[in-house]
């Protein structure tokens, strides 16, 4: 889709740090995602092989779009505390093709506005070097942290097109989700 470009920059003053994935982040990553307060609005939570196996398919995103989630440090802090990045869902849906930014950090760094400080940094990349027109953002009705950070980043919500997850059977309670939208300025 397009070139790499290297990593987002961390402007001075920044908190964090965006960077690749390190074999050193699969352990931290693998207990982020065994937490059930990181994965409640997910339908399940990956045991270590599946975990190792996603930060595979992240690496894997990366060379074939030149873009993808990831790692956050603190400088300082933490060396790791979760991901935060762009990247192409895999399944269709009326706002298919796009690309999505996500965050999914551990729970011990959540209230810290490390979320959204490395989301905007992603939506910069993303929408500078990158040259995106828009981004999107999706997730459970019901996780309304994940929606806040999506209105800190300007993202604008239609209820028309919240959707159904198509990955979840109906009357799952986590099937119905918000699509937000963020276009570039013009």
């Amino acid at each position: 889709m397009v070139a790499i470009v290297g990593d987002p920059p961390s402007p001075p003053g920044s908190r964090v740090r965006l960077r690749r994935w390190r074999d050193a982040d699969r352990a931290p990553f693998a207990a982020l995602n065994a937490d059930p307060r990181v994965m409640e609005f997910f339908p399940t939570r990956p045991d270590r092989r599946q975990s190792d196996a996603l930060v595979d398919r992240f690496e894997s995103h990366f060379a074939e779009h030149g873009f993808g989630l990831w790692a956050v440090e603190v400088p300082g802090i933490a060396a790791f505390i979760g991901f935060v990045g762009l990247s192409i869902p895999g399944f269709a849906a009326h706002f298919t093709p796009c690309v999505e930014i996500g965050w999914r950090l551990a729970f011990d760094h959540w209230g810290r506005g490390y979320a959204t400080e490395a989301a905007r940094l992603v939506v910069a990349h993303g929408f500078g070097p990158l040259g995106l027109a828009a981004v999107v953002s999706f997730t459970a009705v019901a996780n309304r942290r994940s929606q806040a950070v999506m209105e800190r980043l300007g993202m604008r919500r239609d209820p028309a097109e919240d959707f159904d997850h198509l990955g979840l059977p109906d009357g799952h309670p986590l099937r119905r989700h918000v699509l937000c939208r963020l276009a570039a300025a013009p």
